[in-house]
């Protein structure tokens, strides 16, 4: 099992950004795809981004590709997701999963995740 620690959420503008951060512990975590969700009050978690275990795969929901951006320091265990652009629906409370394989799109997919992290915007 992984653990997972989310933190960089907050308020901010539309139109502003943010950085979130997740770090991890636990085995091979390198070798785990990771991605982010995010759930908005009365809604469904939803899929935001997921990276591979490498780094070399990346794939973003149609909502936020262009704006948003994954990448991971495997020598920190720690992945990251740079939200540009940001706009009132993007609020959220964002959280971080890792899946045993080695990329994933499907929530179902991913057995570790944080606690999660808030992030709202404000016209």
């Amino acid at each position: 099992q992984v653990q997972l620690v989310e933190s960089g959420g907050g308020l901010v503008q539309a139109g502003g950004s943010l950085r979130l951060s997740c770090a991890a512990s636990g085995r091979s975590f390198s070798t785990r795809g990771t991605g982010w969700f995010r759930q908005a009050p009365g809604k469904e978690r939803e899929f935001v981004a997921t990276i591979s275990g490498t780094g070399g795969f990346t794939y973003y929901a149609d909502s936020v590709k262009g704006r948003f951006t994954i990448s991971r320091d495997n020598a920190k265990n720690t992945v990251y997701l740079q939200m540009n652009s940001l706009k009132p629906e993007d609020t959220a409370v964002y959280y971080c999963a890792a899946s045993g394989r080695a990329i994933a799109t499907d929530a179902a997919d991913f057995s570790s995740w944080g606690q999660g992290t808030q992030v709202t915007v404000s016209s």
